[in-house]
């Protein structure tokens, strides 16, 4: 009995040091020669940074600073973001973001092993950040429907491809609304928060990150 109880014990370690077990590589994007890394987790290829490819609209520096572009990404409307991922890859589809959090743990705290660690690029103080996933999530912030920039260094929001229709104010016309992905490092919100990964509803007209997929 003691001994089947220590194979069990093994095998649990065992489990739980390969359960973000990533391999990782480069990609280079043919269309400006920009170079990426790239991060295997359980069974998607993800880029490992936001995307950073120039498109020729919809696509925004965040407070028309071309060094943030260079950290964080451009900011895509989410017409620009269906179509702006390189040849071979794809704009995730919230199934595919779903698979990645609870490969990484579940919602409730996915964050901490998505995200960056510290706070070089997140506020400070980043806690339970660890990045073990390889993922290296990044707080680019957004920009609004009127232009405004919004959060950086303390959101990461991220397009998806899918949409949801429904009525404005409950009653009222029905809109098309793009779902996101969302992390926070909020200085002032409590840890759980900040290790959760959120879902949203988002005007197609804001601008937010992308994090492209390699196609199956």
């Amino acid at each position: 009995m003691r001994n089947k109880s220590l194979l069990l014990t093994v095998i649990i370690l065992n489990i739980a040091l390969c359960s973000l077990a990533q391999v990782s590589g480069t990609f280079k994007d043919s269309r400006d020669g920009k170079t990426y890394k790239t991060v295997k987790i359980g069974t998607q290829t993800w880029l490992a940074s936001n995307l950073a490819f120039k498109a020729g609209s919809g696509c925004y520096e965040y407070d028309n600073n071309k060094a943030n572009a260079t950290i964080f990404g451009y900011l895509y409307t989410w017409e620009t973001a269906k179509k702006v991922c390189p040849t071979g890859w794809h704009l995730p589809s919230m199934a595919e973001w779903t698979t990645l959090v609870i490969f990484a743990g579940g919602e409730k705290t996915a964050g901490n092993k998505l995200k960056e660690a510290g706070s070089k690029h997140w506020a400070n103080p980043n806690t339970g950040a660890t990045n073990e996933s390889g993922f290296t999530a990044l707080p680019g912030g957004g920009r609004q429907e009127d232009g405004q920039f919004t959060r950086i260094n303390v959101n990461g929001n991220w397009w998806t491809s899918d949409v949801r229709v429904m009525k404005e104010n409950g009653t009222g016309p029905s809109k098309s609304y793009s779902e996101g992905i969302e992390m926070s490092g909020e200085p002032d919100y409590p840890f759980e928060i900040n290790s959760m990964v959120n879902t949203s509803l988002n005007n197609k007209e804001r601008s937010y990150s992308v994090r492209c997929i390699k196609n199956n």
